[in-house]
């Protein structure tokens, strides 16, 4: 059998370049005691000043509030908008991180030598990057 992915039409064939450019992050947070409501007002601040203006295709956050850990998932469609993000978002990203710390973060797919040293002058936080194998991302559900 033929791996190799397929479209609809065309060629058959996927764009391989630009489906090896999305990016998916995974930011699990320890939330200061004490912070947990200053962390979820920023937190809500951060999300909606996201949603309107930059350039992620989807974040989704999580709360355990027993445990004060939150987790974040982004998907970004390459690296440019990475770097875009954190331009625009800078401000909002520190107010969150008044009120926590990263407790693990994780990059799925290729980030450019660029976004790997963004994240290398991020004080104190380990980033475990997880090169894409396979996949595919779908802009509407099937029925």
């Amino acid at each position: 059998m033929d791996a190799q992915p397929r479209s609809a039409g065309g060629t058959g064939l996927v764009d391989r370049a630009a489906v090896d450019q999305r990016l998916m992050f995974r930011n699990t947070m320890s939330i200061t005691p004490g912070h947990l409501e200053e962390y979820r007002q920023a937190i809500v601040d951060a999300v909606a000043f996201a949603e309107a203006n930059a350039p992620q295709v989807m974040v989704d956050v999580f709360i355990d509030e027993d445990r004060l850990t939150a987790t974040s998932f982004q998907i970004y469609a390459d690296s440019d908008a990475v770097l875009r993000h954190w331009e625009l978002s800078d401000p909002y990203i520190a107010a969150v991180m008044e009120h926590c710390t990263v407790a693990a973060f994780e990059v799925f797919g290729n980030p450019t030598e660029e976004v790997r040293a963004g994240f290398g002058s991020m004080d104190d936080m380990a980033v475990t990057v997880h090169p894409r194998l396979v996949g595919y991302l779908k802009t509407r559900a099937s029925r």
